[in-house]
C-alpha cells in the first residue's frame, strides 16, 4: 500500500452555539498508522480547524472501531538510517501533537480499540479522552529499538512518573479499565455508548461561553510552563480580560434573576 492511502473527514454540525467539528482519521487497513503524508495532512487539518472562528469543540476519532491510532508508520521507521531521517519524522510527530494543543477549543478524543506508540502521544496531546471497555493502550516503542519521545512528555502529568515508567520501560500494554484507574482516560463506557458519553461532553463544552472557554484552555496551557506565582497572576490577568470582554453579563444577569424570583 503507498504511504499516502489514507483519507481525513471532517464533518462540520452546526449548533446554534457554534460549530462542531467531527474529524476522522482513516488508515484503518493498517490500524490507522501515521506516516508521513498522514502527519502532513492532519497537521494541516487541525491548522485549519483552529482559525475557524465559530469552532467550539473538536472531536478526533480513528475509523474502523480497531484503533484510535495504532502508532507510527514501522515501515516507515525500518528505513530511516540516519539521525536526519529519525530527526525529520518525529518533528512531524511533535508538530501534529502541537496542533492540536494549540487548537485554540477543546479537543476531545475518542479511543476505541489500540491506542499506541505515536498514538498515545496523539491522545495525550487532546485535552480529554473517552474510551471503550475494550480499548488497550501501550508505548511498545523499546521492543522495536527506539526511546518513547515527544509527546511522551506529557504522559507523566496525566499518570504520574512510576505509571509512566512502566508503559516506557517495559513496552506492555494496558486495558482501558487501568488507563481509567491510572487517570490516562476520563471516562470508560461501552462500546456502543461512546457517542452518547462524548455527546454528553460535548454538550456542556458548546452549553459554556465561547470566549471563557477558550480563554480556560489558553491558561492551562501557561499554567504547564510557569512557576506557581506566576501562574496565578496569569489567572489575574485573564480573568481581568474575560470581564472586559463582557462575555459573562447576560449569563450571570440571568443567574441573578431567577434567584430573585
Amino acid at each position: 500500500m503507498a504511504e499516502s492511502a489514507h483519507k481525513i473527514e471532517v464533518r462540520r454540525e452546526k449548533r446554534d452555539a457554534g460549530v462542531v467539528a467531527h474529524l476522522v482519521f482513516d488508515n484503518a487497513r493498517r490500524l490507522n498508522v501515521l506516516n508521513p503524508p498522514a502527519l502532513h495532512d492532519l497537521t494541516a487539518t487541525f491548522h485549519a480547524l483552529s482559525a475557524e472562528e465559530d469552532l467550539r469543540v473538536v472531536v478526533f476519532s480513528g475509523a474502523g472501531g480497531r484503533a484510535f491510532i495504532g502508532g507510527a508508520d514501522i515501515n516507515h521507521m525500518a528505513g530511516m538510517r540516519t539521525s536526519e531521517d529519525g530527526r525529520a519524522f518525529i518533528t512531524m510527530v511533535h508538530k501534529l501533537c502541537q496542533s492540536i494543543r494549540d487548537c485554540p477549543v477543546p479537543v476531545i478524543c475518542r479511543l476505541e480499540g489500540y491506542t499506541l506508540g505515536a498514538g498515545l502521544e496523539v491522545a495525550a496531546a487532546c485535552d480529554l479522552r473517552i474510551a471503550t471497555d475494550t480499548a488497550h493502550f501501550g508505548m511498545p516503542e523499546v521492543k522495536v529499538g527506539i526511546p518513547s519521545v515527544v509527546e511522551a512528555a506529557l504522559l507523566p502529568r496525566l499518570i504520574g512518573w512510576g505509571r509512566t515508567s512502566w508503559l516506557l520501560l517495559t513496552g506492555e500494554n494496558i486495558d482501558s479499565a487501568k488507563a481509567e484507574a491510572w487517570g490516562m482516560i476520563e471516562e470508560r463506557v461501552e462500546t456502543a455508548k461512546i457517542d452518547a458519553a462524548i455527546e454528553r461532553c460535548v454538550h456542556s463544552i458548546v452549553d459554556a461561553t465561547p470566549l471563557a472557554v477558550r480563554a480556560q484552555k489558553r491558561l492551562m496551557r501557561r499554567w504547564e510552563r510557569l512557576p506557581l506565582d506566576e501562574a496565578v497572576q496569569a489567572g489575574i490577568d485573564s480573568f481581568a480580560q474575560s470581564v472586559a470582554e463582557g462575555e459573562h453579563i447576560e449569563r450571570m444577569g440571568a443567574f441573578v434573576n431567577r434567584k430573585r424570583k
